[in-house]
């Protein structure tokens, strides 16, 4: 197994964040976090597909013309898909290859989530099942897919050819949030984490795969939660402050491109320190 080197490690080292002529696919990408993943990988050059499921149509594409024409017109296309389905997810991979890709694929970003808060003692059956489908099997149904095809493109190629598969978790992964309870939630993205390290070992030579886990990010996501919590997360991260979504532009950048070309298996905790004391 041989990890793809970096193409020109010795060029100027802004050029190794250009995503210039590559295709990606970020899934979840009309608002939060994968909205401004979406604007970061299209401003660094990259043709962007977004999945929606719940978002009306119109919306969608509403939103895939502004960043569209905020960068020259660069192409970037919203698709419904439902992640929880495999034959969504693969028909959805296909159309983007074809319509943005011209038959290729680089970058896969599994974003889409839910997030839930209630006590484990009685927490349905259903909604149990349903935050592990979309979490973690509708994560990796989207990595499988993009990993078929980024082992095909290394076999044409002739060469190590290296995508790369980018998985949004969370802080809660690695510690357990309080005053709310959401066990389903925080072990979803433990899984979420681990999976990532697997597919990377497996994964090595088609196809760098790494995690990405924000702390409190200012999104809608955290708008429902009682502002007597927000004071509680507030006073615990030593940054004092939760994090604008834009702030994760860059990270989501480096790790899909050449700059982080020795990189794979890695979670990188972006949380303004709350994991820390």
């Amino acid at each position: 197994m041989v990890l793809a080197s970096h193409p020109n490690p010795e060029a100027p080292v802004l050029s190794h964040f250009s995503l210039a002529g590559k295709t990606a696919i970020i899934t979840g990408g009309c608002r939060g976090i994968g909205l401004e993943v979406a604007r970061g990988l299209c401003e660094a050059g990259a043709k962007v597909a977004i999945t929606y499921s719940s978002t009306p149509p119109e919306e969608a594409n509403e939103i895939a013309a502004k960043i569209s024409s905020a960068n020259d017109g660069r192409l970037v296309k919203a698709y419904k898909c439902n992640v929880r389905s495999v034959a969504d997810i693969e028909a959805t991979v296909d159309t983007v290859i074809k319509e943005l890709g011209d038959g290729r694929l680089d970058i896969m970003v599994a974003n889409a989530g839910i997030s839930k808060n209630m006590p484990a003692i009685d927490y349905p059956e259903d909604k149990f099942r349903e935050m592990f489908d979309i979490n973690v099997n509708g994560a990796f149904w989207a990595a499988q897919a993009a990993a078929h095809v980024f082992e095909k493109q290394s076999k044409a190629d002739g060469a190590p050819f290296r995508g790369s598969i980018i998985f949004t978790a969370s802080v809660s992964a690695t510690l357990v949030n309080i005053p709310q309870k959401q066990a389903a939630y925080n072990s979803s993205k433990a899984a979420l984490v681990h999976l990532s390290k697997s597919l990377a070992v497996e994964w090595v030579d088609f196809a760098r795969v790494n995690s990405i886990s924000p702390g409190f990010i200012d999104t809608e996501m955290l708008d429902v939660h009682p502002q007597e919590w927000r004071s509680v997360w507030n006073e615990m991260i030593p940054g004092r402050r939760f994090c604008k979504p834009a702030e994760l532009k860059g990270i989501y950048v480096f790790v899909a491109s050449d700059a982080s070309s020795y990189m794979t298996g890695a979670d990188l905790i972006i949380d303004g320190g709350y994991t820390l004391p």
